[in-house]
């Protein structure tokens, strides 16, 4: 009976970080409304969603990450790479788009296992190894392509970034791209084997390594799903802007761990779901694309997305703090 009301319990909590979550979310979309009648409007909600989809599919992987007591700074860089070689493959090197997408996935793959093994193997903070690798994907996008945007001619890939379901207001090929990708890695973090072993390793990995679990095995995975994911989505924008740019994605990684803590992810690991990530991606592009709609100069918007960053890790810190004062409190209740 204990058991079940610490469950209740602990969903209630759940459920009342996602109603502040959707308060900010009114909050925010109410605001830049009355600043600018346009910004509720079909168009600019399906707008917003199309933006989100790069940086929801990221944070899919650092939701994975952070739960997991990890983190990859990385994303900006193997996505623009990824961008850069699918538009090579399929514009200049002539290759099927289906193939050229499995090529591209495959070989930023080679991120994702080179990250996992510096901190696997060799021991390197999550930060500093991920770190290593922004700095040599962002290099090799500006040399495969000689610094120069590669236009994208395939067809097939120009129509990933246009197509709608439902006719010309239809509903985005890529949004509809980034709700599957949701549902399906929040049922696996949610209701597998697998995404228990993040949970485990991200509360105490020693403890998970004592109850069998295989710690490395857990972050190759995790690692390898980031820059999968990365892959996909360099290659969605691509085929959104009509070429692969080695400049894009910047600071890609920063709006997807400012969503993924506005979610309710712990950065100290072991807390968090897949619907929490996935409001903190709608509530931090919305708000992006209301800066822009406003008219806020760019240099003002990364002094309001830092202050955002800022508020998530404050906010987040006050939930450790509440949940070390209740653990503390029940614990002198059970003495």
């Amino acid at each position: 009976m204990d058991q079940k009301n610490r469950e209740t319990k602990r969903e209630w909590k759940i459920d009342g970080s996602m109603i502040v979550l959707l308060c900010a979310l009114v909050l925010v979309v109410g605001v830049f409304t009355c600043l600018n009648k346009n910004y509720f409007s079909y168009t600019n909600l399906i707008n917003v969603f199309v933006a989100a989809s790069l940086v929801g599919l990221v944070a899919i992987g650092e939701t994975y990450l952070i739960i997991a007591g990890l983190n990859d700074l990385s994303p900006g860089s193997v996505a623009a790479f990824s961008g850069v070689l699918a538009a090579l493959l399929t514009s200049v090197w002539g290759f099927n788009f289906g193939i050229s997408l499995v090529i591209t996935i495959l070989v930023a793959a080679i991120a994702g296992l080179f990250n996992a093994w510096m901190i696997a193997n060799i021991k390197l903070q999550p930060f500093i190894a991920t770190l290593v690798t922004q700095a040599i994907f962002r290099g090799i996008a500006y040399i495969i392509c000689d610094g120069k945007p590669i236009a994208v001619t395939n067809e097939t890939f120009i129509n990933l970034g246009k197509a709608r379901i439902g006719g010309s207001e239809g509903i985005p090929v890529t949004v509809l791209l980034l709700i599957i990708a949701f549902i399906i890695f929040g049922f696996i973090l949610s209701r597998t084997r697998f995404g228990r072993s993040i949970y485990a390793i991200g509360g105490n990995i020693n403890a998970a390594r004592l109850a069998g679990l295989k710690p490395n095995k857990i972050i190759y995975s995790s690692y390898l799903i980031i820059s999968s994911l990365c892959a996909i989505g360099g290659t969605i924008l691509a085929a959104r802007m009509n070429s692969g740019q080695p400049a894009a994605c910047i600071n890609l990684e920063f709006d997807a761990i400012t969503a993924v803590i506005l979610g309710g992810v712990s950065f100290n690991g072991g807390i968090g779901n897949m619907f929490g990530t996935f409001l903190g991606v709608i509530l931090i592009q919305a708000f992006n694309t209301g800066l822009t709609m406003v008219q806020v100069p760019t240099f003002w918007q990364y002094v309001a997305r830092g202050l955002l960053l800022l508020a998530a890790l404050t906010i987040d810190y006050v939930r450790k703090t509440n949940r070390e004062k209740k653990l503390l409190a029940d614990s002198m209740k059970n003495l």
